[in-house]
């Protein structure tokens, strides 16, 4: 089978579960619209995660912003039927991840510039304080000079306003908040930046205690 006709095949599988659990017909060609855009751009390249992201990355540019989040599920949605990992799939189905209308965020209206000016106004309260502390005592344990603490901390400073609403420290609210804020970076690097910082940043929000192990100064090439 080539690569096409895989991923042809896959983009059908999970278009036949999303019908499954509810999806209507516009949802449905909404997703196969973007996702054979999707591999189009992967072009039969090898599969694996940097690949993937690279893909997605590209594939949103195509799109509304304000449609970022709701593309950025289908993204992770897809992603297992994509690299055919039948037992996760079946997890996730069994568990209700699955679902017709996914939990999306808006998009902030501010622009990126905004958005961080206003966080030199915010007052964030003890409970939002002591996971950003953390963060940073960790990042300088680390290694990371003040220019890249304080740039982290800000990130994380505009998830934690965004995070307000969560009614409990779940993983789910935690990616609705992530997804929320990806469109307001326009440049990559910083997006790629923000990424980093979420995927850190969470584990001191969860409280874990091996939360200093996922630091990750200097980027690196996972595909």
């Amino acid at each position: 089978m080539t690569n096409q006709n895989r991923e042809q095949d896959s983009i059908n599988a999970y278009l036949k579960l999303m019908e499954k659990v509810g999806a209507d017909s516009a949802s449905l060609e909404s997703r196969k619209q973007f996702l054979q855009r999707l591999v189009e751009l992967i072009g039969g390249r090898p599969q694996g995660g940097g690949v993937y992201r690279e893909a997605v990355d590209e594939a949103l540019q195509e799109v509304d912003k304000a449609k970022w989040p709701y593309y950025l599920t289908v993204s992770r949605e897809y992603y297992r039927f994509w690299i055919d990992d039948i037992k996760a799939i079946a997890a996730m189905h069994a568990s209700g991840g699955y679902r017709a209308k996914p939990l999306i965020s808006n998009v902030p209206n501010e622009e990126l510039q905004v958005l961080w000016s206003n966080l030199d106004q915010e007052q964030f309260y003890v409970a939002e304080k002591w996971p950003l502390k953390a963060y940073a005592a960790a990042l300088r344990q680390e290694g990371a000079d003040q220019a890249v603490v304080e740039t982290r901390a800000k990130l994380a400073k505009l998830l934690l306003v965004r995070l307000r609403d969560a009614p409990e420290r779940d993983g789910n609210y935690y990616q609705l908040a992530v997804d929320s804020l990806m469109a307001v970076f326009t440049m990559k690097e910083m997006r790629e930046l923000y990424i980093q910082v979420a995927r850190e940043f969470f584990y001191f929000w969860i409280s874990d205690p091996e939360a200093v192990g996922r630091i990750v100064l200097h980027q690196t090439t996972d595909d």
